[in-house]
């Protein structure tokens, strides 16, 4: 092989020729294998967080208190002449027993004074029944049987009871829920009136048990005029049914005229009653008197050998007429 022979001057341009020849070809790689970037590339979006929901609790109602009864005050009455026991508790619709009880009066109540401050107590309500789906059999004949509450009396036995109202001592244990046939006064039995028996007898005469229904006034007609030919005044009613020995009629009348109470009450076992001339008003003016009937039961009798009694059945609708002393009718007034 040919020897090229070169300067020092030209072997180092020949080199610097080589390094910068390498230098440009290697540029020139790195150049094409870089990835092209747009001038107005997008900048990449930036995630945004989501706000977290949260829940509100759900308010829990508060149940509503039921209200509970507050028994009311007795009442105030001042005591009227002719006033008993039997008109006021009638006039009030409470019983004669929580009369005489709430006084702490004799157990005939004879000893009312007029004038005299009386305490009513207040009616006690009844409790309406809760509603319910079904009835069973047992409670479908209890709801349907019509029972008469009776309070023992001092001496009273089970047998005693069941043969007053013609029941039978088993099935007024049943309706009670009585283990035995213990009574004792004061408790308050149920008389189931369904459970009667049968009366013996070919012809049995139907009587209405108690409680009995309100008595219908017949005479005299409701507004009717009497003057003083009139020496008194007959009050006639229809029959409630066959009453027993210890049961009567308590007839009241009130002079709601004169103002002054002037009342009377009397007991009979007859279907009619005879005002006495004695009630009879002795001004020259028309008094309107108002009289109505309510069967009752004697209940025990006093010290001096007075009936006690108390109610028996519904009392019947009052009625008014007109009574005074002139000798010849007035105008009828308005009651």
């Amino acid at each position: 092989m040919p020897q090229l022979t070169l300067s020092l001057p030209a072997a180092i341009g020949l080199i610097l020729l080589l390094l910068g020849i390498g230098a440009g070809t290697v540029f020139a790689v790195f150049q094409a294998s870089a990835p092209a970037v747009a001038d107005n590339a997008t900048p990449s979006p930036t995630a945004s967080l989501t706000p977290t929901i949260t829940l509100t609790p759900t308010t829990t109602e508060t149940p509503t208190p039921q209200p509970t009864f507050t028994p009311l005050p007795p009442q105030e009455y001042r005591i009227q002449p002719k006033d008993t026991c039997l008109t006021i508790a009638y006039n009030f619709g409470v019983s004669v027993n929580s009369i005489i009880q709430l006084n702490k009066l004799s157990p005939a109540c004879d000893n009312l004074v007029p004038g005299n401050i009386l305490l009513i107590p207040q009616p006690t309500p009844t409790p309406s029944p809760q509603p319910t789906n079904t009835l069973s059999p047992q409670q479908a004949t209890e709801v349907a049987c019509q029972m008469f509450p009776y309070k023992v009396q001092s001496g009273d036995t089970l047998s005693g009871i069941a043969r007053n109202y013609n029941v039978s001592a088993d099935a007024i244990k049943s309706y009670n829920g009585l283990p035995s046939d213990v009574v004792y006064e004061g408790m308050t039995l149920n008389i189931p009136l369904c459970e009667r028996l049968p009366t013996p007898g070919p012809t049995p005469t139907p009587t209405n048990p108690p409680p009995y229904a309100a008595p219908n006034l017949l005479l005299p007609a409701d507004g009717a005029v009497f003057t003083a030919a009139n020496d008194s005044v007959t009050l006639q009613w229809a029959s409630v049914g066959t009453l027993r020995q210890n049961e009567a009629y308590a007839v009241s009348v009130e002079d709601i005229t004169e103002g002054k109470g002037r009342r009377l009450t009397e007991y009979v076992t007859d279907t009619k009653f005879i005002v006495p001339s004695s009630f009879r008003p002795t001004d020259n003016t028309p008094h309107v008197l108002r009289w109505y009937v309510v069967p009752v039961r004697q209940i025990g009798t006093s010290a001096d050998g007075k009936p006690i009694y108390d109610t028996a059945g519904a009392a019947s609708t009052s009625r008014t007429f007109v009574w005074w002393s002139a000798g010849s009718a007035p105008p009828s007034p308005t009651p």
